[in-house]
């Protein structure tokens, strides 16, 4: 697979230069979206949930901002993941070229905008005198895990996707359920103790939480919790090259 992604390493290049283009094409303010949805969707749920949780909740605008950040970056990558080859069915049935560049292009654009946004995480940093330390460096682990998760769940999706439509719409409802159970705008400490581990069983809220610690806390998080990043995104990448290997070559006859 290495060998045919250096093969077409300069289309690679052009699918993401086209798709990101595409995003924001006849917007006045292009990519500024990147960072304006965020933000606004930080400032709603700052004006509504700080009275509930972030009374007692040290530095919770930030809080909330990396919860959405995150959990938007990996909405968008696996949305994008998922339609992504029946996207470029024109192109797919007409030029033998490897389908899984497609994925990889759609996760690249929004790991670009998630760039975009940690800029404005900074911001807030700053703002709400969060102390910065050399554990910032750090997040890229996290982000990189996630990142192959992305991928993982990009492979995955777009074969279901390819066979059954429908997948669309029942992924979107899997996505808005899953966001409540991210702890984005709220903390697990006001649930009993002994059940608080059952949210990690969830692999957006293990990344979001992760990246918490290393910046409000200022604390390396456990082994056991970087071994779980890894993990997720271990397993997800090969239930997704397996669904690739075994179906990819019939993709072609369902556009």
């Amino acid at each position: 697979m290495i060998s045919r992604f250096q093969k077409y390493k300069f289309l690679f290049y052009v699918l993401v230069h086209r798709d990101f283009n595409k995003k924001y094409k006849r917007t006045v303010l292009g990519a500024l979206w990147s960072l304006l949805s965020p933000l606004m969707m930080v400032g709603a749920q700052a004006v509504i949930f700080t009275q509930f949780f972030g009374r007692t909740t040290p530095h919770f605008v930030v809080y909330m901002f990396i919860g959405n950040i995150v959990f938007h970056y990996f909405s968008d990558a696996t949305k994008g993941g998922m339609t992504s080859i029946e996207s470029n069915a024109g192109i797919i049935t007409k030029i033998r070229v490897p389908k899984y560049l497609f994925i990889f292009t759609k996760n690249i654009t929004s790991l670009i905008n998630l760039g975009l946004t940690l800029l404005l995480l900074i911001i807030f940093c700053l703002f709400d005198r969060v102390m910065f330390t050399w554990r910032f460096i750090l997040v890229l682990y996290p982000i990189l895990c996630l990142t192959v998760f992305n991928i993982g769940a990009g492979l995955l999706l777009s074969g279901i996707y390819v066979f059954f439509r429908d997948t669309h719409y029942f992924y979107d409802i899997f996505c808005t359920i899953l966001m409540y159970f991210s702890a984005v705008f709220y903390t697990i400490d006001r649930f009993p103790e002994n059940i608080q581990w059952l949210f990690n069983i969830n692999p957006v809220f293990t990344y979001i939480s992760y990246i918490r610690k290393l910046i409000i806390y200022a604390e390396l998080p456990s082994a056991q919790h970087t071994l779980l990043c890894a993990g997720y995104a271990a397993v997800i990448l090969g239930v997704g090259c397996l669904m690739y290997y075994k179906k990819n070559k019939s993709y072609v006859f369902n556009l």
